[in-house]
């Protein structure tokens, strides 16, 4: 009689809890054709999972570019001598503080005499009118017309001159920080001359390029990560708000753009990044690596129906931690075996059990035949 062991080629690839349970199962057989039926009919053990559907998962590496959440060159609306410079390269300002004055004595007296003229034509209306309220009419209606159009030809008047003033000042469109500036007071500048810029760093938008294989898989609201190409590696996280609508046909990719919060002002406009993406596709069954065996034919896995063993054909999507996709006819919670492949065959019988209960089976089995030895 030949000597069966544990490093037998049968046993090779098995756990030791599900190797020692079929070791002493033959151990135990008799050569004697009454048993036959009986050992034809015992029931392979064996370690079985439920099928888990995953999301298939690819990570997308890109290089973008970012630039403030808004951000303008400021030029003066009129040409004049700069009076006042009141700010410095990189200092934090305001929406609506004044960065820049130019001389403005001459739109100022322009501004009081209209509204002298303003305040002159109101009056010489209102008398008319009182003049009339009276049973007698002492003012006729023509004087009156024209009166009220003298009252807003002034009042336009006025508004012109003020709006003359306010081209005389540079202010901030809106909270942020400005850059370098060659102005400086006593310069005399036009409507074309570049004052500084500002930019509202609180948010920067990052653009980025993705291969048009992943159309309709990327979408706003997916998270993305960003690293800096510096020995520091600064990282920081963000979410995809827009997505260009045509792919280029020189690069074969498509725009996206991402909002990453920089509250902390660690990250500058103009700056390259590291993008990173996880992007999301198809849900696919996902069982363990030991599992999926191969044949003749290709990939294959066994499952448990009606508590015999079925063969699935598969295949092999993606590996993912220990667990692989498969693109198989498996529906979610499926019992697929794990442990015990080896003695798998179309059709056999089988007993299911996790990890834990198949090492008690084997200690139980072990007992009895150290007392017979």
């Amino acid at each position: 009689m030949s000597t069966l062991n544990a490093k037998s080629a049968p046993w090779r690839g098995l756990s030791s809890a599900l190797a020692l349970a079929l070791l002493l199962a033959a151990c135990g057989q008799r050569a004697d054709v009454t048993e036959a039926p009986r050992r034809d009919s015992a029931a392979v053990p064996a370690v079985v999972e439920p099928v888990r559907l995953e999301p298939l998962r690819t990570r997308v590496e890109a290089v973008g570019t970012a630039r403030a959440r808004r951000s303008v060159s400021l030029f003066p609306e009129a040409a004049g001598e700069v009076v006042a410079v009141n700010f410095q390269p990189g200092d934090y300002v305001e929406q609506g503080e004044v960065l820049l004055a130019l001389d403005s004595r001459d739109e100022k007296l322009a501004l009081e005499l209209a509204e002298l003229r303003l305040a002159d034509a109101r009056r010489m209306l209102k008398r008319y009118t009182t003049a009339n309220s009276s049973v007698e009419l002492t003012v006729p209606e023509t004087t009156i017309d024209t009166a009220r159009t003298t009252l807003e030809s002034a009042r336009i008047e006025r508004d012109r001159a003020q709006i003359a003033l306010d081209r005389r000042f540079v202010i901030a469109p809106f909270d942020g920080h400005v850059g370098i500036t060659d102005i400086d007071p006593g310069d005399r500048i036009e409507p074309t001359t570049e004052i500084t810029s500002i930019d509202d760093r609180s948010l920067l938008l990052v653009s980025f390029e993705v291969p048009e294989a992943y159309v309709g898989r990327l979408s706003a609201g997916d998270p993305v990560r960003i690293e800096v190409w510096n020995d520091e590696r600064t990282r920081a996280s963000g979410t995809v708000v827009a997505i260009g609508s045509r792919v280029d046909p020189t690069s074969r990719a498509f725009t996206a753009r991402a909002e990453v919060p920089n509250g902390d002002d660690r990250l500058r406009p103009g700056m390259s990044f590291r993008v990173r993406l996880d992007l999301t596709g198809r849900a696919y069954p996902a069982v363990p690596e030991v599992a999926v065996q191969w044949g003749a034919d290709g990939a294959y896995v066994w499952t448990v129906e009606n508590e015999r063993a079925r063969r699935v054909p598969a295949s092999l999507v993606q590996r993912q931690q220990g667990r692989v996709l498969i693109d198989a006819d498996l529906p979610a919670g499926a019992p697929v075996v794990g442990e015990g492949v080896q003695s798998m065959r179309e059709g056999i019988p089988v007993r299911t059990m996790d990890a834990a209960a198949l090492a008690r089976d084997a200690r139980g089995t072990l007992a009895p035949a150290a007392n017979e030895g």
